[in-house]
Order: structure tokens, then C-alpha cells, then sequence
């Protein structure tokens, strides 16, 4: 049975109002994405793509059952916008609350987590995703853990892992913005390469630079906005 959960916004308002509609994006600017863990236990890649999401507008976070018990929950008051959870028994149910998030266009973007091999994440279920995004103009994330690439859709796929955070301003013991090692290993919107990625806490905003002499770094497809 799937079940759906309101998670409260960063002021703790309870669950979400419908929020305005998200900035027009710009043609071809949205479609599906894919992060991949480079390790399965590492929990870095869900705030990586979370710092990949536009600014405004609600979040539909659906997750199979194994990856809200090995990998937890979203945080809602480290968030900087409503999350409407799902929770669904497998992977063929994720791929179904997927494709019905898509389908409101109030929404700014559908991420979805699935652990393990799924043979139903495919080439024609990521076409689908991909397709509903591009038409609705809502971004759509596959976020895996314990699984190899196969045939995929996506536009961009992406191997995520954690490194140290950057040093903090204020105290050498603390830990400072986030960072991620992001391998752009397949896209069709430029070239593949590896880059070292951070998050600004102040802007809200991934900022991605060359590493091992990969050039400029790709613009995400979901900051459309």
C-alpha cells in the first residue's frame, strides 16, 4: 500500500499549501536526471540532488520501502521548500507515483529513490518519465543506491559521492558547505567529465568546478527557473 506523507515547510507550518506555479522553464531545460551512489551507504547523493532542485515550488519525494529503512527520510527543516512524501512498497509502484507527480505541473519537481537491482526501472520506464517532465515542465530525479547503470532515458547521469565538506569561516572544527565528487558519465546536452560540487548555503545554489582538467562544468537541467 503506498502512503503519502505532508511534511511540514522550514518555518514547522505543518503541511504544505498549494504553492504558486514554477517559473516557465526554458525548452529542453527539463527531463529526467539519474544520480547514482557511488556507494551504496552514502547519504550524500540525496543532498546533492536536493542542491540541483530549483528554489521554488513543492517537491514530490517518492521512495521505495528499502530506501526509506536504509537511507531514512528528508529532513523537512533542513529543507528550503515543501516536501510531499511517498512512501511505495516497490520499485513498479515508485515508477507509478513517478508519473502521476509529473502530471502536475504545480509541482517543481518528482524525485524518486529505488534501491537495488529493479529490473522495472528500464529504457521505457525512464522514456515515460522523461517524456511526462519534458511535457509538464516538471524535473524528475532517479536517485539509486545498490544498483548498476543499465539502458536508461535520462538526460543526465550522474555518479555521486561525498567528500569533506569545505572549511567553515567561522570555526576550523566545524564542518562548512557540503561537497560532492560528480562524474557526468552519460548526457545529451554536452559532454561527459567529473567535477568537484558545492553547495551555497546563502544562494540556495550548486556550484560545480572542473576537476582532473574536465572544463566548464554543464548547467543541471533542473535549474530551469
Amino acid at each position: 500500500m503506498t502512503q503519502i506523507i505532508f511534511l511540514p515547510d522550514r518555518a514547522g507550518r505543518g503541511g504544505p499549501p498549494l504553492p504558486a506555479a514554477p517559473e516557465a522553464p526554458r525548452p529542453g531545460a527539463v527531463s529526467l536526471s539519474e544520480a547514482w551512489a557511488v556507494r551504496a551507504s552514502d547519504a550524500g547523493v540525496a543532498g546533492f540532488v536536493l542542491a540541483s532542485l530549483s528554489r521554488t515550488g513543492a517537491v514530490l519525494w517518492v521512495q521505495d520501502r528499502t530506501s526509506a529503512a536504509e537511507a531514512g527520510i528528508p529532513y523537512p527543516n533542513a529543507l528550503h521548500r515543501p516536501i510531499i512524501r511517498v512512501r511505495s512498497r516497490n520499485a513498479a509502484d515508485a515508477l507509478q507515483a513517478m508519473e502521476m507527480g509529473l502530471s502536475c505541473s504545480v509541482l517543481s519537481a518528482v524525485v524518486g529513490e529505488i534501491w537495488g537491482e529493479a529490473p522495472r526501472v528500464d529504457f521505457t520506464a525512464t522514456k515515460r518519465l522523461a517524456l511526462r517532465a519534458e511535457r509538464s515542465g516538471v524535473s524528475c530525479w532517479i536517485l539509486r543506491r545498490g544498483a548498476s547503470p543499465g539502458l536508461s532515458a535520462a538526460r543526465d547521469r550522474w555518479a555521486v559521492e561525498s567528500m569533506p565538506s569545505v572549511p567553515s569561516l567561522w570555526d576550523d572544527r566545524a564542518p562548512g558547505p557540503p561537497r560532492w565528487r560528480a562524474d557526468l558519465f552519460r548526457t545529451r546536452g554536452g559532454r561527459p567529465g567529473t567535477w568537484i560540487a558545492t553547495h551555497d548555503r546563502t544562494t540556495d545554489r550548486l556550484h560545480l568546478d572542473a576537476a582532473d582538467g574536465d572544463g566548464p562544468a554543464p548547467r543541471p537541467a533542473e535549474r530551469a527557473g
